[in-house]
């Protein structure tokens, strides 16, 4: 501030009002200021100024995968309301692991974020309750918290897989098979739910040897799907429970001999531009990311109040492949 106040001709005083914004300092003032601290390459640290205030103007975004398309939208809302408030975003992926998880929230609270959105890998956050009782304000995203109160912005997976499943129970199918991600994640579980209370409203049995849930490699997600289709009374539709293993089936399908019906829960790129198109069952990303973003900065400029529950809906995208009629 020194070398800033003699190269501009001014006092230390002025050169704090300008860098503060403050009022009582002529625009001609205010540029020779200015002028003076481009030319000597000084920057504010912003760092510093916002821990003055108690705040850091930042928060801490944990996801399953930042390389999975589902996530890449929420990202971007995130980012654009955080972007609205002047607060930047930092990102992470668990692996869906939970000691990488509380690791990498963990790290964020050290760099002193003013908030977190967390898409869960583990079961229990009790180990968070000793940051948000700090004011650590705190989101929880596509899955819900474990074993704490927490605001939280779900999906209605369950509803979703009903509406899919009963979408495909009235075109006629009556062995319809579900594959789905590993049961220990919340939506996995949440949609094989969806899938046994469609078949059970629909008065339709469900064989062991029709559903399989499991990890989304392709290799498991191949050979649990020919297995399906085998044998005297294979399948004639599936339910898919995410994109990546959609991808899969669409691929096993494509060399399969009969006609399957499928519809997938998410959508996913080019989807539309198959032959037949994909049925899927669409959330919305971006509203999800959106939704608990705001939820955070309301919390953040002083909501008070239990813990909110926010559920979104899917919806079903006819496209062709959940339409077509059992063959046998």
């Amino acid at each position: 501030m020194k070398d800033v106040a003699a190269r501009a001709g001014v006092g230390l005083k002025t050169v704090s009002r300008v860098v503060n914004e403050e009022a009582g300092v002529t625009e001609t003032t205010i540029a020779r200021v200015q002028a003076a601290i481009d030319a000597l390459g000084f920057r504010r640290n912003d760092s510093a100024r916002l821990l003055r205030k108690g705040r850091t103007a930042s928060i801490g975004l944990v996801l399953e995968d930042l390389a999975d398309p589902f996530y890449a939208p929420l990202s971007r809302a995130v980012e654009e309301v955080a972007r609205a408030h002047a607060n930047l975003l930092f990102t992470g992926s668990s692996a869906e692991d939970s000691a990488r998880e509380q690791e990498l929230v963990l790290a964020f609270c050290a760099r002193r974020v003013d908030g977190l959105i967390v898409v869960p890998a583990s079961d229990d956050h009790r180990y968070l309750e000793p940051e948000m009782a700090a004011g650590v304000a705190t989101v929880f995203v596509d899955r819900p918290a474990g074993q704490i109160s927490a605001d939280e912005v779900l999906t209605d997976n369950a509803g979703g897989v009903r509406e899919g499943v009963a979408h495909l129970v009235a075109h006629g199918h009556r062995r319809i098979g579900f594959l789905g991600d590993r049961p220990h994640i919340h939506t996995a579980t949440e949609r094989l739910r969806g899938y046994r209370e469609a078949m059970a409203a629909a008065a339709l049995p469900v064989h062991d040897s029709w559903v399989s849930m499991g990890p989304t490699a392709p290799d498991r997600v191949r050979s649990e799907l020919e297995r399906m289709l085998a044998g005297p009374e294979p399948v004639t539709a599936l339910f898919v429970g995410n994109n990546r293993i959609t991808v899969t089936a669409v691929r096993v399908l494509a060399r399969y001999g009969r006609p399957v019906a499928l519809v997938g829960f998410d959508d996913f790129e080019l989807a539309d531009l198959l032959r037949p198109g994909i049925s899927v069952i669409a959330q919305d990303p971006a509203l999800l990311g959106r939704t608990a973003a705001r939820l955070l900065f309301r919390r953040l400029d002083g909501a008070a109040g239990p813990p909110h529950r926010v559920e979104l809906s899917g919806h079903l995208i006819a496209r062709g492949s959940g339409e077509i009629p059992p063959t046998h």
